[in-house]
């Protein structure tokens, strides 16, 4: 049935976790035909082969299919445990009419959820605007992670939209302090934090990873109308999502100023996250939710 619908008609008949599943199965299907990343998705079982190691625990049927040498882990050295945190500030609720940064993000984050579940890691979610909504715990158990699809599901829905000052900065900070054992936290958000400033928003990227966790950001914008600001060359009444400020004006007028200024402040967020060593991911509201699924997997690889 579901391979004859939709993401969205997916949704629709069985929720966020329907959605999930089909989401993970399709990718990891999609990596065993692969001939660049047919062994990636084991990496929760397997680890490489270092000379020197016993060979008690190699996996001579994975060497036969791989011609790679792989020992075996055990479930107390395999187990992760991740933050999901998604940003819900004013901006996310962006564009109205068709798949919002939110949606995105909130069905990424369920995908991320599902499979960190068949990986037999731990997973937890945060959702935050001016401040922490809902911060779950982190835990494998299958109950748990119906928990976290309800969770999601219920702070998804446009009707929980309302004008808030967005404080990423803030939220960062608090979701640092009450992280007490070393954690993989994957942020979706698209930065934008007028209230605090980008030095602000450095600060409390560097707060997390002062505290050992390791950050993977999920940079999400609609790239079409935020990146490259294509609207029509017509009038456009433009509304600020926080304040409710209303603007008219001719796209034209400011599209060469809009796109400087944003692509200085893409180019200085992505350094900065360079330089703390923290995985910048830049990803469209159309893309294929694929890419994130496989930017974790390589995140994964790099903190094994």
């Amino acid at each position: 049935m579901a391979s004859n619908l939709s993401l969205d008609e997916v949704k629709k008949v069985g929720g966020l976790e329907l959605l999930a599943k089909q989401l993970v199965e399709g990718f990891i299907t999609g990596l065993h035909k692969s001939p660049y990343h047919g062994f990636s998705v084991e990496f929760a079982e397997h680890r490489l082969y270092n000379e020197g190691q016993s060979t008690r625990h190699i996996d001579w049927k994975v060497f036969a299919r791989t011609d790679r040498l792989y020992t075996k882990q055990y479930e107390e050295e395999t187990n992760l445990r991740c933050l999901l945190v998604i940003d819900r500030s004013p901006s996310m609720f962006y564009p109205e009419g068709r798949q919002s940064k939110l949606q995105f993000a909130m069905n990424a984050a369920a995908a991320l959820a599902y499979l960190l579940h068949t990986q037999r890691d731990a997973a937890g979610v945060c959702l935050f605007s001016e401040k922490i909504e809902e911060l779950t715990p982190i835990k494998s158990t299958g109950t748990h992670l119906n928990k976290l699809f309800a969770t999601l599901e219920k702070y998804s829905k446009p009707d929980t939209f309302s004008r808030k000052v967005t404080r990423v900065k803030s939220a960062l900070d608090e979701i640092a302090e009450k992280i007490h054992r070393r954690s993989l936290v994957i942020i979706f958000s698209d930065m934008f934090d007028e209230s605090e400033g980008l030095n602000e928003l450095f600060k409390s990227l560097q707060h997390l990873k002062h505290n050992k966790h390791e950050v993977l950001l999920f940079h999400v914008t609609d790239h079409e109308t935020e990146l490259n600001f294509a609207f029509a060359d017509r009038p456009h009444e433009f509304i600020d999502l926080e304040s409710g400020e209303r603007l008219k004006l001719n796209p034209s007028e400011i599209k060469d100023q809009y796109e400087s200024q944003l692509k200085q402040l893409h180019t200085e967020l992505k350094m900065k996250c360079n330089q703390l060593k923290i995985d910048f991911i830049s990803v469209n509201t159309k893309s294929n939710y694929f890419e994130v699924l496989q930017a974790y997997l390589n995140k994964r690889a790099k903190m094994r």
